[in-house]
């Protein structure tokens, strides 16, 4: 009897020390929540978002690219273009349209699927129903989407490829086309890493500064 009691006496003093400790155990935790959801949630936003703003704000607000005052792009995100006036730009696989930021993807096609064989064949039908007299082979990334379906630059073989179109809709020397072809090849980064390579935004937006007879 006296053994049963005792027992419960401890437990019961054990329990009472357990309701004790409860809070002092809380306290901390709840101490470590509140600071680091201050300097994670708050701190360290503020702290980079001003850094970024400061040192690159270019960059840190999507790096647009502005016409008259007025963004008309991304350098980072691709833009259809359909006019023969123009130079094309890569397909893209994203849905629901061509270039959807929001929903970045490449078509996961493999090398021998017959949708993917079909749509490279009615790329290259296209390619050539603009531009008849051009026989030289269509560069490959002018017919593939990209990985992400939003890449903004073209081969310069791809750009290449279309001056003689271009120069012919807009009226304008194939020399003056390629000439500003040349003035926005990108060079590969550090000279080796990369391939050269044509942002089509931002060519396209230079030739719409040359007049010729087709304007």
């Amino acid at each position: 009897m006296n053994n049963t009691l005792n027992t419960h006496s401890l437990a019961a003093a054990a329990d009472a020390k357990s309701v004790e400790r409860r809070p002092a155990l809380l306290r901390p935790a709840l101490t470590l929540f509140v600071v680091l959801s201050a300097v994670t949630g708050l701190l360290y936003p503020i702290a980079t978002t001003g850094v970024a703003q400061l040192v690159f704000p270019h960059a840190a607000n999507g790096s647009l690219i502005a016409r008259d005052g007025k963004a008309v792009g991304s350098e980072l995100i691709g833009q259809p273009f359909n006019d023969p006036g123009f130079f094309w730009s890569r397909p893209s696989a994203t849905v629901p349209m061509p270039y959807n930021a929001a929903n970045s993807g490449g078509s996961n096609l493999g090398p021998s699927n017959p949708a993917l064989a079909e749509a490279v064949k009615a790329r290259i039908g296209a390619l050539r129903a603009a531009d008849p007299g051009n026989t030289e082979p269509v560069p490959v990334d002018l017919v593939t989407a990209s990985a992400s379906g939003l890449d903004p630059h073209i081969s310069r073989a791809a750009a290449d490829y279309q001056v003689a179109r271009v120069a012919r809709v807009r009226g304008l020397p194939a020399a003056r086309v390629h000439a500003l072809v040349e003035q926005h090849t990108e060079r590969p980064v550090l000279g080796f890493i990369g391939e050269p390579r044509v942002h089509a935004l931002k060519l396209n937006l230079a030739l719409d500064g040359v007049r010729g007879t087709g304007q």
